[in-house]
């Protein structure tokens, strides 16, 4: 992919150097350019202030931080020198289900003799709410979870089958986009669905680490839990929607048509975006965000459409990338096929000490292509 942190992109971060505090910066190429003293709601330890001005000041701001990078009249530093941050207050986290393909994978995987989606799934942008405590930044360590499994053998009195408990042996990721809402919303109000842009700040790349054998056992009746809620990882850079213009293409068909409420203006809801999973430096699928069936748009006007509260700060992700083909899909669920079909010599799920890196790319407005910010994780054993 090309490495495109030119003007035209700017991705937002909060980074600190030795012996300074923590501030805004922007990337710029292969430096951090100290913007705090632009706005005084830059210079804080979180993007959290500046997203709360609103769509006004995000663009007023956007331009003059891309005239003095041309300029060069901001400090600015090296990479390497840099320490990143969470580059904002994470609020409540919500993780939909949106992608057709990943959906129907999945469906036959555990359900083979039924059909794929069930019935609510093709009118509505399935989600669950996640635990904003465990959201953590690019580089952190995933420690691999315990927790229940399901029963393999009858050990109790009476032959009765008997829960296994401890470490996860089919951990996972899930190759994702997250959303990051930057002015909030009134409890028992609603967001529109052609409203997305007065809302959402910008994008993150997201892996939603998952633990399958614990959420298989699990998830009944009332959805994920332990197995999704230990860690899920985002980029350190924010790209502001507005950098993301030139990459809004087309809805896939969508059939039947949703609801009013869920029907945009504008067909352009969704977005051009390539991703790379690599995993110990191998490249081992390539997911397409523009294949989603449902729109960031759609996904937060059901998010609210029951006057559900938002806040600056909240995280919303579309769930797992996968496109039509083996490799394009966005989780080692898939790509086993439910392990029973290894892929890159021999993986199912993953291995203490691996490293997975997701990697992002879009259509920028000045022609080429930007880079969004990667997220990498490397896992470590499980804890006593």
């Amino acid at each position: 992919m090309t490495d495109g942190f030119g003007l035209d992109h700017l991705p937002y971060g909060v980074f600190s150097t030795e012996g300074s505090a923590p501030r805004v910066g922007v990337r710029h190429a292969d430096t951090v350019v100290d913007v705090s003293t632009v706005r005084p709601q830059l210079d804080r330890p979180a993007l959290d202030d500046f997203m709360a001005l609103g769509p006004r000041a995000w663009t007023e701001t956007r331009a003059e931080i891309a005239a003095l990078v041309e300029s060069d009249a901001l400090p600015a530093f090296p990479l390497d020198e840099a320490s990143l941050r969470l580059p904002f207050s994470v609020g409540d986290y919500v993780d939909f289900y949106a992608s057709l393909h990943h959906a129907s994978n999945v469906g036959r995987i555990f359900r083979p003799d039924q059909e794929p989606l069930l019935s609510n799934w093709r009118h509505l942008p399935v989600g669950y709410h996640g635990r904003g405590g465990t959201v953590v930044v690019s580089g952190t360590p995933v420690v691999r979870p315990c927790g229940q499994r399901a029963p393999t053998s009858s050990t109790a009195e009476g032959g009765a089958p008997v829960p296994a408990y401890g470490p996860s042996r089919r951990l996972d990721i899930e190759a994702e986009l997250g959303f990051v809402v930057g002015v909030g919303s009134e409890l028992g109000s609603r967001i529109g669905v052609d409203e997305l842009d007065r809302h959402v700040f910008g994008v993150v790349g997201l892996n939603d680490w998952s633990a399958r054998d614990i959420q298989a056992w699990e998830y009944v009746p009332l959805g994920p839990f332990l197995g999704k809620s230990f860690a899920t990882s985002v980029s350190a850079w924010v790209t502001p929607l507005s950098a993301l213009a030139a990459a809004r293409t087309e809805l896939p068909p969508q059939d039947p048509a949703p609801l009013p409420y869920l029907s945009p203006a504008d067909e352009r809801g969704a977005l051009d975006i390539d991703v790379e999973v690599v995993l110990d430096d191998e490249v081992v699928s390539r997911p397409p965000y523009r294949t989603m069936y449902w729109s960031p748009a759609q996904m937060l006007a059901h998010l609210t459409v029951n006057g559900a509260s938002t806040r600056t700060g909240d995280l919303f992700a579309s769930g797992t990338i996968s496109g039509s083909e083996p490799d394009t899909r966005g989780s080692f669920l898939e790509l086993s096929w439910g392990g029973k079909e290894p892929f890159a010599g021999g993986r199912t799920f993953l291995e203490d000490g691996d490293e997975v890196t997701l990697r992002y790319s879009a259509p920028g407005t000045g022609g080429g292509r930007i880079t969004l910010g990667e997220v990498t994780g490397r896992i470590e054993p499980a804890r006593p």
